[in-house]
């Protein structure tokens, strides 16, 4: 490959997100980052420079419709047509489903579903033009099993798991794959401040017993985002020590 190829991954500023800007960095691609806010870019941006000069992170809040699709357009004028999207940006308000309100319900659904949506909008078009492409979105193993308390969570990653065939089956003849990643419980800084109690509840549930490192997912995302994966698509692949074997 002549050029180096671009990578946009959202959601970078910290455990699966950063994990994976930091590997695609590491196997040669620019990777371009993203944070809600100028301080959470300056972040990424620092870490992946440090991998390679070239890299560089953005603000963009995916919740935000008019946001998103402003910073996508200076994002495609500065960088180019990414060859891979990473759509990891999300967030949880968890609840149980008779306190939920509609706010926690919407956040989510908006974020989580109807953010990458926005995203993949800005972005198809050109990989269409550049007839290439891969796109791998994060989801998690409550799509798949459910949880008590994150009804809203738990509809938004498998709303994002179907979104990811239906959008598979539109681009596969353009030689873009669309794929899923789903994480089980992974170590990062929201699972360090659980209590001891809960910790141990989590592992009893886990053929591996132990929490998965986001490295492990960004393992997963590299291999799709790579030409050995040129023909997958449509699929979730499953990453989480064994907890769900579908």
């Amino acid at each position: 490959m002549s050029e180096q190829a671009l990578a946009l991954v959202t959601g970078a500023s910290r455990g699966i997100g950063r994990a994976v800007a930091e590997t695609l960095a590491k196997q040669g691609y620019k990777v371009v980052g993203t944070a809600t806010s100028e301080s959470g870019a300056a972040s990424i941006r620092e870490a992946l420079q440090a991998v390679g000069a070239g890299n560089d992170a953005i603000v963009l809040n995916i919740a935000d419709a008019e946001q998103t699709a402003e910073a996508l357009k200076a994002f495609l004028a500065e960088h180019g047509t990414p060859a891979v999207l990473v759509n990891n940006a999300g967030i949880t308000r968890d609840n149980l489903f008779l306190r939920m309100s509609d706010e926690e319900w919407n956040a989510v659904i908006n974020t989580n579903l109807s953010g990458v949506f926005r995203v993949c909008k800005a972005m198809v078009k050109p990989m269409i033009k550049a007839k290439a492409g891969a796109i791998v979105n994060i989801s998690s193993i409550i799509g798949t099993t459910g949880n008590a308390g994150q009804a809203n969570y738990a509809a938004a990653k498998a709303g994002l798991e179907g979104f990811t065939r239906s959008l598979a089956q539109e681009v596969a003849a353009r030689n873009i794959t669309v794929n899923c990643v789903a994480p089980g419980f992974i170590k990062t800084d929201m699972t360090d401040v659980l209590p001891e109690a809960q910790k141990d509840a989590i592992l009893s549930t886990i053929p591996s017993k132990r929490l998965g490192q986001p490295e492990e997912i960004a393992g997963a995302v590299a291999f799709l985002a790579s030409d050995a994966a040129k023909y997958i698509t449509g699929q979730t692949i499953h990453v989480n020590g064994g907890m769900n074997m579908g």
